[in-house]
């Protein structure tokens, strides 16, 4: 019974449907089914499927969106009885991501936010050419698990830098994972700056976002 509607929570993802996530939801309830292993084993599994074929070009922005709207409705249901505690733990965690200082480019970003939110990730948007110092005070105000923040051009790659350097001034750099993308950002780029992490594609991002959180919540 069980397997039957964790591969209907993963169809309604699959399919863009709100309905049959609200349908295969309510179900999972009446069953009384975990919530965490239902979002991990139907919606996610459905999540993982659209963002491959995002990454294929088989399935495009748009797509994405209706997929996040099914997956947050059948969430909200399955979540519905839980308190906020129990809630925080169905979540992979809370993400702040911007466009850099000095940047206005924000398709990249925007797509990564998606999915963010598509995954199961509380995300806060600071949105484009965001001060360096606004960066790090939201990330304490909203008490995020991790910041990212995307940079199209080479002359705003510096902001970057200057994130985490102002984290390692305020003695806080410990309290976040730090993940770096954009067109002309690379790994090594990351790794000399002294990020956590860089993520070629935004399926990249999400699935080392993940193993990067596991391993906070592990520690």
């Amino acid at each position: 019974m069980s397997k039957e509607i964790f591969e209907k929570l993963k169809n309604s993802i699959v399919e863009m449907d709100s309905d049959l996530a609200e349908e295969a939801a309510n179900e999972a309830v009446e069953a009384g089914l975990d919530p965490l292993e239902c979002i991990s084993s139907g919606l996610a599994e459905g999540m993982t499927v659209m963002s491959n074929l995002f990454d294929e070009g088989e399935a495009f922005v748009p797509d994405l969106m209706m997929a996040s709207e099914a997956f947050e409705t059948a969430v909200k249901i399955l979540t519905s009885s839980l308190s906020d505690e129990e809630k925080n733990k169905t979540s992979y965690g809370k993400v702040l991501i911007h466009t850099v200082q000095g940047d206005i480019h924000d398709i990249g970003k925007n797509i990564v936010k998606t999915m963010f939110s598509a995954n199961n990730f509380e995300v806060i948007d600071l949105g484009r050419d965001v001060p360096v110092s606004t960066v790090i005070e939201k990330a304490e105000e909203y008490k995020v698990d991790i910041i990212c923040g995307s940079a199209l051009m080479t002359t705003t790659m510096a902001s970057q830098r200057d994130i985490i350097n102002l984290l390692i001034e305020d003695g806080i750099r410990e309290k976040y994972i730090v993940m770096f993308g954009g067109a002309p950002v690379s790994a090594k780029w990351c790794q000399d700056i002294g990020a956590d992490a860089y993520g070629d594609t935004a399926n990249e991002g999400i699935a080392i976002a993940k193993e990067l959180m596991a391993k906070k919540r592990g520690a």
